[in-house]
């Protein structure tokens, strides 16, 4: 067998191990769903006739849908560092140093492992919109593209969540460190149009990665034109993926060298 292949086995046994883990515990590896769902719940029926500006809680509802799925992906950065953290502070890397393993495998099993549990989550986030009256208007190739945009997004930010689960001493901490990630999606256009805000916070939003992500997948969802958010959020998307592989190996690879 070659190198790669060697990769390739080990990193699926790896896989394997995590999907196993979110099997077993599945109130924490589907809990990035419940805090989407609940502001889905909280914005449409508690404040969606007064922020759709006359245009009703359906109408609301479909622009707020895209916003949350937004968050869903950001919201699993949380299980993933802690995930992280857990497996390095527990004992068991420990464990993995005396096997005859690939060392990349660890990494590569916790990231694909969290990429597929976080696009489970947004499958129940969409089948709870869809049943509050989400109606999206998006064609077969739209909701292909939405898929792929919401799996490099999910990629990206798990290989972030990823880093800051390796620099955390403590579970405790760990589950702290992903907060902001999961704020962003607030300061930008999830839930009121960018164009809204005060000066210094749109500027803010317009310039923050997650703002063009969710224009993207608004207007894909929505059959509508997505200018140039598509090719901003794919650039963000692979310079956060990069920021946070580089930053992951290089702590993955100094915390456990022998």
């Amino acid at each position: 067998m070659s190198t790669l292949t060697y990769a390739v086995h080990d990193s699926m046994t790896m896989l394997r191990r995590n999907i196993k883990h979110a099997l077993r515990y599945p109130a924490v590896s589907l809990g990035a769903s419940m805090m989407p769902i609940l502001m889905l719940l909280l914005f449409v029926y508690a404040f969606g006739d007064s922020m759709s500006g006359g245009a009703g809680r359906d109408a609301y509802l479909k622009y707020l849908t895209p916003g949350v799925m937004i968050m869903g992906v950001a919201s699993g950065a949380m299980s993933t560092s802690i995930a992280v953290c857990s497996d390095m502070t527990e004992g068991i890397i420990n464990r993995f140093r005396t096997m005859n393993i690939t060392r990349s495998s660890f990494m590569t099993g916790h990231v694909i492992g969290s990429v597929i549990t976080t696009m489970v989550s947004l499958v129940l986030v969409v089948g709870v919109a869809i049943a509050l009256g989400f109606r999206p208007d998006a064609d077969p190739v739209e909701w292909l593209a939405a898929a792929g945009l919401l799996t490099a997004m999910a990629f990206a930010v798990t290989w972030l969540a990823a880093a800051l689960g390796l620099i955390s001493k403590t579970v405790e901490s760990a589950s702290n460190k992903p907060l902001l990630i999961q704020f962003l999606p607030f300061l930008g256009s999830a839930f009121v149009p960018a164009d809204s805000m005060a000066p210094g916070l749109r500027w803010f939003a317009e310039y923050q990665p997650f703002t063009p992500m969710t224009e993207t997948l608004r207007g894909l969802l929505s059959g509508s034109e997505i200018g140039n958010n598509g090719w901003i959020s794919l650039a963000w998307c692979a310079g956060i993926a990069l920021v946070g592989y580089v930053w992951s190996r290089s702590l993955f690879n100094s915390t456990t060298k022998r």
